[in-house]
């Protein structure tokens, strides 16, 4: 396993990362972080660590500074959000270690809005996109879009944001899936249920980013 803490200077702030490569892997999946939350959350290093064991590469990063995260504004300006992972992506693009990978990204709560707003930005260079809990209505206006296929895995007791992601799933025209974990709230704290969405986002990444 190839580990690399990495600093990516974009055209307004440097963004902290790690990228970690199982040796052959056989795609990479950008993790989007929801609001709040950095590269440090516990919930999407468990579920890269799924991936990775499915022969997966993995970049998680922070979307936003130290002094921006304590900006509530910015936590929620889904279009900052997603012109960072845009020039993420664009460095990833070109980087040595990872411009030959398929690319997938893997989203969280207003995370997964920057996700579909950046898929819906590369086309058919984004292979699958997957929202954890998401929002993914906050990008309503590109979600027609899309063209990834799209997985919503979202907690049957979080009843807001199934209604939110119905309506998401409704307006997306590419090749989607909708997943309720019986029994989850929106972090899917409960016992095993965090264990079912790293499974359903592996399967997801698997076959769509080896094809």
């Amino acid at each position: 396993m190839e580990r690399n803490e990495i600093e990516i200077r974009l055209s307004s702030v440097t963004l902290k990362g790690e990228l970690l490569l199982p040796e052959d892997a056989g795609g990479l999946v950008v993790f989007s972080h929801g609001s709040g939350s950095s590269r440090l959350s516990p919930r999407n290093i468990f579920v890269a660590k799924i991936i990775r064991e499915h022969s997966m590469g993995t970049f998680l990063f922070d979307l936003l500074t130290e002094e921006e995260d304590r900006d509530y504004d910015k936590r929620f300006d889904i279009d900052l959000l997603t012109r960072r992972l845009i020039e993420v992506t664009e460095w990833l693009q070109q980087n040595l270690k990872t411009k030959d990978l398929s690319l997938g990204y893997f989203g969280a709560s207003t995370g997964a809005a920057s996700a579909l707003g950046a898929a819906a930005h590369f086309g058919s260079e984004i292979r699958a996109v997957v929202s954890r809990g998401g929002r993914p209505d906050l990008a309503f206006n590109v979600l027609p879009s899309v063209t990834a296929p799209t997985l919503l895995i979202v907690g049957g007791l979080d009843s807001e944001v199934l209604n939110l992601n119905r309506f998401a799933y409704e307006n997306l025209t590419c090749i989607r899936q909708f997943e309720i974990v019986d029994g989850a709230t929106h972090l899917f704290e409960e016992y095993g249920k965090m264990e079912e969405v790293a499974a359903l986002a592996a399967s997801w990444f698997d076959y769509y980013l080896k094809q």
